[in-house]
């Protein structure tokens, strides 16, 4: 096995990138990026901490991560599974990273910063949906904003609704559960119940 182990080795397969490449790289969220941001309901959330690092998905209404200026972001922490494995992070090291989907677009958007967790009740409440505020909010210094070229999306033919997986042909949660728990968790009643919950549960 060959290991590429230096910069030097990388550059030497790989050359140096073009003016494409690095002119798009802005320090604050332009007028271009805002929109892209705009119209995305889906991002990627990075962080990193002492047990490694974490990706987490993150979804709300498009545009749900709000622009408070253009070095400041802030998206609200919604219902989930409680592990708080990107939070528990970003209090222990604060640089962050959000990878941005538009559905329907090949551009993806990448934002590189600093972060801190926010439990400030007039802010907390100005992200209220159907009456229910979230429990905190990441409130995100921008450092570096790029878009990402097509290829990764073309490649994948991410967004062609015939190439869309039939979930029957996969696990469900409940036989994961079940499965990781010697059945002590999950199983049938798991995935019949889960709907409900999540709709009672979304915000």
């Amino acid at each position: 096995m060959t290991v590429v182990a230096t910069i030097e080795q990388l550059e030497a397969i790989y050359g140096f990138p073009n003016d494409a490449s690095t002119v798009k790289v802005a320090d604050r969220v332009t007028p271009a990026y805002r929109a892209l941001m705009d119209k995305s309901p889906f991002a990627a959330l990075a962080t990193c901490g002492p047990e490694g690092l974490d990706c987490s998905p993150r979804g709300d209404l498009p545009g749900f991560v709000r622009i408070h200026d253009e070095t400041t972001l802030m998206m609200p922490d919604r219902r989930g599974n409680n592990r708080c494995d990107s939070l528990r992070n970003i209090v222990r090291d604060p640089r962050v990273a959000l990878l941005f989907l538009i559905p329907g677009s090949g551009s993806t958007l990448r934002i590189n910063g600093r972060a801190h967790v926010s439990a400030d009740p007039e802010l907390l409440a100005s992200f209220k949906m159907e009456g229910k505020a979230p429990r905190t909010v990441i409130v995100m210094t921008v450092e570096e904003v790029y878009f990402q070229c097509a290829r990764a999306i073309v490649r994948s033919d991410l967004w062609n609704p015939d190439k869309r997986v039939d979930p029957r042909s996969l696990p469900t949660p409940g036989q994961i559960l079940a499965e990781m728990s010697d059945s002590t968790v999950g199983g049938e009643k798991y995935d019949r119940e889960w709907p409900e919950r999540a709709r009672q549960t979304m915000w």
